[in-house]
């Protein structure tokens, strides 16, 4: 049985530091995204309305029940904005800039991933992910990271084109090597 004397801790010396400054509250983040959940609901609204949300001989509508769903949405999202917007409790801190930096450390690779897996494929797509990911980010050794990335890209391949033939996408290296 581990003692709290055992237990392992890791520093991180690239962690936000707790003086960093706030870049947006909570209120506006909230306020935003009852928004959009707003803009959402009325648009399926509206779009299964269209398909047909009433009660036909037969029974309902294809548009019947994501319809009322939508209303429901909306009314929800309109009570969480009113209540949002009256609500006299301080603003809170939603992110600071250095929590902001470090989700964009890993979403604009991701991004990135995804348009590059639509012209390399998805094997070199996700080598180049890993590798980056552990050399820039986890500053792990260029060799470790190549060799990691180039083993695990591998592997996806046999299990997936070869051992399953699930059909995944392509690049130009796998159509040099004739896959």
């Amino acid at each position: 049985m581990a003692t709290p004397d055992n237990e392992i801790v890791v520093d991180d010396p690239d962690a936000p530091k707790s003086s960093s400054p706030p870049l947006v509250g909570s209120r506006s983040v909230n306020v935003a995204v009852y928004l959009l959940l707003i803009a959402l609901a009325g648009l399926l609204g509206y779009d299964n309305w269209r398909t047909g949300a009433g009660w036909a001989p037969e029974g309902p509508q294809a548009g019947y029940f994501p319809f009322h769903l939508s209303l429901m949405l909306g009314a929800a999202s309109v009570f969480g904005l009113v209540g949002t917007i009256l609500s006299r409790a301080p603003d809170e801190v939603f992110v600071t800039r250095d929590q902001f930096r470090r989700v964009l450390q890993v979403f604009v690779p991701t991004l990135l991933f995804c348009l590059f897996t639509q012209w390399l494929g998805l094997y070199v797509a996700s080598f180049l992910l890993i590798a980056g990911f552990m050399y820039l980010i986890g500053h792990i050794a260029l060799w470790k990271s190549l060799l990691t990335a180039a083993v695990f890209s591998l592997a996806m391949f046999v299990t997936f084109d070869i051992a399953f033939d699930v059909i995944m996408p392509k690049g130009p290296l796998e159509a040099y090597f004739g896959y």
